[in-house]
């Protein structure tokens, strides 16, 4: 049986990186960064996916960078927004599956339920603004798709809040952090190890249930309280410099880039169609801080 071609973008990113493994056994995976494609030139775009052939096109790729997409809108634009319609587009045209990842930054944070993929977007960020028209191309594509909305993604390499304590704890006595944004930190490998369980469904019978769905840690913290549990299970806590960690207003924090402060995701959509459920943020935590 010949297995079917993968595109994976953000090779070298957090969910990417992990992708590259869990999707391993699903197919023959041809796996790319920016050295290899440059997603703000559609042409190139066009011209790796006519020489790569996919069966699935997997797009974790994006342009993270919060604060900075507010003084690179066209950039970010390019890279969350119409990067992904081309794909997804040329995915449609070889009917082939569209798998995509946007973020909790589509809500502006106002709501105190756990918000739902039907739930009004409203983006108060570039970021945010642009991961939304992300989704609105791979929606008007017509390719067979999934978007998979991800919570305060962390991991153990890259650049992340987790490894941001970790450092910051080396270096200084005491730690101001934010402790009114509330959300569900997410790691990485558990993202691309569901993510590898649904695409196996796939194989066994084709999806046909197009759409949005959120995929983040169950049950919710702060970033304060995000921040302590990972000094105090950090194996290295014992060499730490940091003598004290002070929660503050987000508005002692001021940042280019407006926060939601409040982005619960509800996570039953996922659970009802595809029989997954993520664990909770501190088991996944115990689980990234032991490897």
């Amino acid at each position: 049986m010949t297995l079917p071609r993968i595109l994976l973008t953000g090779k070298n990113g957090q969910v990417g990186f992990e992708l590259c493994r869990t999707l391993s056994p699903l197919g023959t995976i041809t796996a790319v960064d920016v050295e290899d494609c440059d997603l703000t030139d559609p042409a190139a775009i066009e011209r790796l996916v006519d020489e790569v052939r996919p069966d699935m096109i997997v797009n974790p790729a994006a342009y993270t960078a919060v604060d900075r997409a507010e003084s690179e809108k066209e950039i970010a634009h390019a890279i969350n927004a119409t990067a992904p319609g081309i794909l997804a587009a040329a995915a449609a045209r070889r009917d082939a599956l569209m798998v995509h990842f946007s973020t909790d930054y589509v809500f502006d944070g106002s709501g105190t339920a756990p918000y739902r993929e039907s739930d009004p977007t409203n983006p108060v960020s570039a970021y945010g603004a642009t991961k939304l028209a992300g989704e609105k191309a791979v929606q008007q594509s017509g390719a067979r798709h999934l978007i998979f909305r991800l919570s305060w993604v962390y991991g153990t390499r890259g650049a992340n809040f987790l490894l941001t304590m970790q450092r910051l704890a080396n270096e200084r006595e005491e730690l101001n952090i934010v402790n009114d944004q509330i959300g569900s930190p997410t790691w990485c490998r558990t993202i691309a190890e569901s993510v590898a369980l649904i695409l196996a469904q796939n194989q066994k019978a084709p999806i046909t249930q197009n759409g949005i769905y959120h995929m983040s840690a169950a049950s919710q913290t702060s970033w304060y309280d995000f921040a302590k549990s990972i000094f105090d299970l950090s194996p290295d806590k014992n060499k730490f410099k940091l003598k004290a960690v002070n929660p503050i207003p987000t508005s002692a924090y001021p940042t280019p880039a407006k926060r939601p402060a409040y982005s619960v995701l509800s996570n039953d959509s996922l659970t009802h169609t595809f029989g997954i459920r993520l664990p909770d943020w501190q088991t996944q935590l115990k689980q990234a801080l032991e490897i």
